[in-house]
C-alpha cells in the first residue's frame, strides 16, 4: 500500500511539473523582437546575437531542474539527453560552448535584469517588471 501510494505521489509530481508554463525573458531595455525560432536557434548556438545586432547570453537553468526538460522539449524541440549530446558534440569538436547554467528562476531573473544581453526562461509566475517578457 505504501509502494503505491509513494508512486502516486511521484507521479502527480511529475504531472504538475509538466503543467509549468514557461516564459522567455530578456532585459527591459532589450528591444529586439525575438520570437520561438530564433529563441530555439540562440539557445543552441547557431545564433549569437539578437535581430538588432547586439550580442545574445543565453542563460539555461540546471539539468535536475524540471523547468529544463519543458524548455527543451517544448522550444527546443529535443528531450534533454539529446541537447546534452548536441553541445557535448559542439565542445568536443571545439565549436561551441553551451549556455551558462545556473539553479533557480530567482537566479535567471537576476542575471537578465542586470544585463541587457541576456536571455533566460523562468515559469511564468516568477516574473517581475525588472524583466521583459518576449515569448510564452
Amino acid at each position: 500500500m505504501l509502494k503505491k501510494l509513494s508512486l502516486t505521489l511521484v507521479a502527480l509530481a511529475f504531472s504538475a511539473s509538466s503543467f509549468a508554463e514557461l516564459t522567455v525573458i530578456v532585459n527591459p531595455s532589450n528591444a529586439s523582437k525575438i520570437d520561438n525560432k530564433q529563441v530555439q536557434r540562440i539557445f543552441l548556438g547557431k545564433d549569437k546575437k539578437f535581430p538588432d545586432g547586439s550580442e545574445a547570453i543565453p542563460v539555461n537553468l540546471t539539468q535536475d531542474n524540471a523547468n529544463r526538460a519543458i524548455f527543451d522539449e517544448s522550444l527546443l524541440e529535443r528531450s534533454s539527453s539529446q541537447v546534452s549530446a548536441y553541445w557535448a558534440k559542439l565542445v568536443f569538436t571545439g565549436k561551441g560552448i553551451p549556455p551558462k547554467e545556473v539553479s533557480t528562476d530567482a537566479d535567471v531573473i537576476a542575471l537578465v535584469s542586470a544585463n541587457p544581453n541576456v536571455i533566460g526562461y523562468v515559469d511564468s509566475s516568477s516574473v517581475n517588471d525588472s524583466v521583459k517578457i518576449v515569448s510564452q
